[in-house]
């Protein structure tokens, strides 16, 4: 008869990312993708000229300088990203994609398609789900690009990867994608878009929600030209 396994061995499971446990699980991912859970929402939409992402700042002290917090990221003239889950992990793989994009302009002539970058990201995700003496990076990344097209990818903690037309993570990520499943029109403007990502942002936040609390940009298809979000741009746009 096969032994069960004890409480020692079952701890085992739990602290290292590279052992199965019996029933087929990696433990550690499985927790990093909590964490991103309780990460600060980003919201991403594809829309018919362009695509869009807006991320909540989750300002907590009012003597933070709200311009300090930064959420959505350029990659490339091209590519926004913006992360959920540890920010210092997502830093740390955005600069790293910031570097590809460079070097493959600067080896190819041409700009990195948005896809191949993604899956270079993932494929260091990954790794880390792979080796011992390190542990998963506890983040979501969401990649937004223009190439011939406006795509947008999520980037589990796993490794794998995902292409949406709208999507959320982080904090109330369930909430914000029911009201995507109902209220996403492919025929979107980037205006619109950026009022429906702000509107999901706030059915979370209810009263905590705050216009200085956003970040974002946006890819217009036109240009493939990234430019982030202002104040004064939301101001107008949402009145």
């Amino acid at each position: 008869m096969q032994q069960q396994p004890n409480a020692s061995q079952m701890m085992g499971y739990d602290r290292t990312s590279t052992m199965f446990s019996p029933d087929g699980r990696l433990l550690q991912p499985e927790y990093a993708k909590k964490t991103v859970k309780q990460g600060s929402s980003i919201v991403g939409i594809v829309c018919k000229d362009g695509v869009v992402l807006v991320a909540d700042k989750r300002i907590h002290e009012k003597l933070i300088v709200p311009k300090s917090i930064e959420k959505i990221f350029k990659v490339d003239r091209h590519i926004a990203a913006g992360a959920s889950g540890v920010v210092s992990d997502g830093r740390v793989l955005i600069e790293r994609s910031q570097v590809m994009a460079q070097q493959h302009k600067m080896t190819y002539d041409e700009d990195m398609d948005t896809h191949i970058l993604v899956k270079e990201i993932c494929n260091v995700k990954q790794a880390y789900t792979q080796h011992g003496g390190v542990r998963p990076f506890g983040v979501s990344i969401l990649f937004a690009g223009v190439d011939e097209n406006p795509r947008l990818f999520v980037t589990d903690v796993t490794g794998i990867y995902f292409e949406y037309k709208a999507t959320a993570v982080g904090e109330g990520e369930s909430k914000i994608k029911e009201m995507l499943n109902k209220e996403y029109k492919e025929t979107m403007s980037i205006d619109d878009g950026i009022k429906l990502a702000i509107k999901g942002i706030k059915k979370v936040l209810g009263s905590e929600f705050n216009m200085k609390r956003i970040d974002g940009a946006f890819i217009k298809t036109s240009d493939r030209k990234y430019t982030k979000l202002t104040q004064d741009y939301l101001k107008k746009l949402i009145k």
